[in-house]
């Protein structure tokens, strides 16, 4: 372990390093706290706070009276940390607003060449085979955003349209239990553009009507990309809703 960082932050990295290497699958409880704390040689103390940042960041997930288990990306998880877009609040309007999953259909799926900003974002190299697909998402029946993804064909060998399209739950979750790779988490930026022609038909609004469009690198353990994803939401009547908390 390493002497520069705080005892329970080595225990995290080496449990993130565990659980990387596929020792626990999802849905499969963690060894309990007195077996693990020995394997590593900490007291349980420790391994707790490390287990207890891993809660947060949404790598693992207590359950009362069952155990830790690695958090899997079910739809809970889906709209409580990555899903954004919600109708418009209305001040005046007491009741609560429950979030609503979105419809996605899949209108395009193609392999490709990696573009310079897709090869950047991705950490491959211009030219290198990416997966490009697409996406429109709908919110009681009116469709509020179009999705872009790219990812290394690299790192998602044998991916294919029916296999995206027919996936019985999140994309995320494909990710996870098809390919072993877990997202942990995501950066965005947001900025507002003029609709293209194709994705103002797909949002159907005019060319150049004013809309939000969010850049999203998907990241996996160590920081390592996983997707780029560019969509586009029309927020005539819908608004992106950001969480925000301060770490202690």
């Amino acid at each position: 372990m390493q002497e520069s960082l705080p005892l329970y932050r080595q225990v995290k990295r080496e449990l993130q390093k565990i659980i990387e290497d596929g020792h626990y699958g999802t849905g499969k409880p963690l060894p309990n706290e007195a077996t693990l704390a020995r394997a590593l040689q900490v007291s349980i103390g420790t391994l707790r706070h490390a287990v207890d940042e891993l809660v947060h960041e949404h790598v693992l997930v207590r359950r009362q009276g069952k155990g830790t288990f690695v958090a899997p990306h079910n739809r809970a998880r889906f709209m409580f940390q990555f899903f954004q877009v919600e109708p418009r609040w209305d001040p005046e309007d007491d009741t609560p607003n429950e979030q609503e999953f979105p419809g996605i259909d899949c209108i395009a799926f193609a392999r490709d060449k990696a573009d310079v900003a897709e090869a950047r974002a991705l950490r491959i190299k211009p030219g290198e085979a990416v997966f490009r697909i697409e996406n429109k998402l709908a919110l009681r029946g009116r469709v509020v955003l179009h999705d872009r993804l790219a990812l290394s064909a690299a790192m998602f060998r044998h991916l294919t349209e029916k296999r995206f399209a027919e996936r019985s739950g999140t994309i995320y979750a494909l990710f996870q239990t098809d390919f072993g790779i877990t997202v942990l988490r995501a950066q965005e930026r947001a900025r507002a553009v003029a609709a293209g022609s194709t994705v103002a038909r797909v949002l159907g609004l005019p060319a150049g009507a004013p809309v939000m469009e969010v850049h999203r690198l998907a990241l996996t353990f160590g920081d390592r990309p996983v997707e780029y994803r560019v969509s586009t939401i029309n927020t005539q009547a819908h608004d992106y809703v950001s969480m925000l908390s301060k770490a202690p």
